[in-house]
């Protein structure tokens, strides 16, 4: 067989539990309560510039907020040194005077963001927040972040990207200091850091509606497992070893529903992109499908008729090129080539947290594009789900191919569904023509695709609609012995979109809904980490519960 797992069942699971066990280092709090915040080492004040100035001058308002009241002066000095045109920080020690218990001296930071931003951009400038709160967050202790909201933006997606600033994924190795050796006040390898987020109006105070809270809780949790998820290497992270991760997830959670179709089943059902991208591995290739269904409680009078939505996702764990090689350099970090499926995957999990009143279903193609005696072929034809046979010129294009079979699956089979989005670190043209933030989308309604535009200046998950026009694009496939080749001819017209039009090309004749297409190959990584890219977007799609509101 092709299929030969290189590990038991039983050292899965090991393998599977001990990651899990080695990447917590750092933990998140969305409490609104006041305990945290009298133990922090550190504070951090985030927002606009402007909106940091009337926070500033409330110095009536500091015990409340820090739990010790720093010498206005410093806060207001603090401030001028910023700019309300670009981002820039402040930091000082700061002695701690106050009715709290005597604390040692204190870490504060200003961090202020531009007042006003351009139409395509989130209004906080959310991947600016992210870099900031990365590269000013201590290593270890209590640390108090407070994030201007103001009365008009919802927290969630602004917890979703400080999530990003604390990747749990890590294999790194400390010595660590013995009681003796260390210094008052270090922590050691053991010490885990703290996270306390809190959230503020504009009038300085605390947000405390729970709606909101749980939305940012389950948004943070979704982009930090998408985040580990494209972080974890590829001997760690298999077609095998993900699918037992999604079934951990929801092993407590009788709303979800897992079926799997795996290995030699793939090409009896006629999955015949799915398996053959993933046949040459030593883990054989999977569709997971996930469905919730959401439960009795919140289905409501003016819900209960909601249609459905798919959400399928790229999940190629490592991208080799297949017998098309990738170079060197070229296939270092195709790691990440799962990113889509993560980002589904993150979002699917928070919307089912949320309890979001539509059934979900989540379509993971799982498969490792490998090399070996089985490795489908250039010049080979394959059979899609759709029935359609498929040239393969380039099997470094094997994303499209995999997506293919679930989109046609979803479009078949699911009668109650009236949108599906599939998610994919597609091409490297997506980088050239939306660049490294913006996904770029493609929608085959205008009304879809604004909607998608919408959605990602909400979440955060930025997103640019990519040119929409089949009929001009699909000559680029043209074959001479199939119906279509699975790579373009000419590699200067618009293969971002033409890449997208192959997934639609097997859409089911009968399905009359909404298909958005999400090529992040650019925003679903910077600086070699996965960034949770989706998770956001998805929440908005869905209309989770809190996700997009203020009360």
């Amino acid at each position: 067989s092709a299929f030969s797992p290189s590990t038991t069942n039983a050292n899965v699971a090991a393998r599977f539990s001990s990651t899990r066990l080695s990447a917590i280092t750092t933990s998140l709090s969305f409490d609104t309560s006041t305990n945290i915040r009298d133990r922090a080492t550190s504070t951090i004040v985030i927002g606009r510039h402007s909106t940091l100035k009337t926070l500033v001058d409330k110095t009536d308002a500091y015990v409340s907020l820090f739990g010790f009241r720093p010498h206005p002066e410093i806060l207001s000095s603090m401030h001028e040194s910023l700019h309300g045109n670009a981002a820039s920080t402040s930091h000082v020690i700061v002695p701690t005077v106050g009715p709290a218990a005597p604390r040692p001296p204190h870490r504060m930071s200003l961090l202020s963001l531009k007042n006003k931003v351009t139409r395509n951009n989130h209004p906080l400038s959310l991947h600016a927040m992210t870099d900031l709160v990365r590269s000013s967050s201590p290593s270890k202790g209590t640390v108090h972040i407070m994030v201007c909201v103001e009365d008009e933006f919802p927290v969630a997606p602004v917890a979703a990207a400080l999530a990003r600033a604390f990747p749990l994924f890590t294999k790194k190795t400390t010595k660590k200091k013995s009681n003796k050796d260390s210094d008052a006040g270090e922590g050691t390898e053991d010490e885990e850091r703290l996270i306390h987020i809190t959230f503020l109006n504009s009038e300085g105070r605390v947000v405390k509606a729970d709606l909101e809270m749980k939305a940012a809780q389950a948004a943070a949790e979704g982009v930090r497992l998408a985040c580990r998820l494209v972080d974890m290497p590829p001997d760690e992270l298999t077609t095998t070893s993900y699918a037992q991760e999604c079934r951990t997830l929801f092993e407590n959670d009788d709303t979800v529903t897992i079926e799997e179709i795996v290995g030699e089943e793939l090409k009896e059902k006629g999955y015949g992109g799915i398996y053959n991208i993933g046949k040459a591995a030593t883990e054989p290739p999977r569709l997971m499908i996930l469905t919730y269904d959401p439960p009795q409680e919140v289905v409501t009078d003016e819900n209960k008729d909601a249609s459905s939505i798919a959400l399928v996702g790229k999940g190629i764990v490592y991208d080799t090129g297949g017998l098309a090689i990738k170079s060197r350099p070229g296939m270092c970090g195709m790691k990440h080539d799962m990113g889509g499926s993560a980002g589904v995957l993150g979002g699917f999990m928070a919307a089912v947290q949320l309890r979001t009143p539509r059934k979900i279903r989540l379509l993971l193609c799982l498969a490792e594009n490998a090399i070996g005696p089985e490795a489908v072929r250039n010049d080979d034809i394959i059979t899609q789900y759709s029935g359609k046979t498929v040239e393969i010129n380039n099997s470094d294009a094997e994303g499209r191919v995999v997506l293919a079979d679930a989109v046609a699956h979803a479009t078949k089979h699911y009668d109650d569904c009236d949108l599906v989005v599939d998610m994919a670190t597609l091409t490297g043209a997506q980088l050239i023509s939306t660049g490294k933030l913006h996904a770029g989308i493609l929608a085959n309604t205008e009304e879809l695709e604004q909607i998608a535009v919408k959605a990602g200046l909400a979440s955060g998950d930025l997103a640019y609609p990519l040119l929409y026009a089949p009929e001009l694009l699909k000559k680029e496939f043209n074959s001479k012995v199939a119906d279509m080749k699975n790579s373009v001819k000419d590699r200067s017209n618009a293969q971002c979109s033409c890449a997208g039009h192959f997934i639609e090309s097997h859409i089911d004749p009968s399905y009359e809904g909404g298909w958005l297409h999400v090529d992040m190959a650019g925003p679903g990584t910077k600086a070699e980490r996965g960034t949770g890219y989706g998770v956001g977007l998805v929440l908005s799609l869905v209309g989770a519960p809190g996700f997009d509101e203020r009360s």
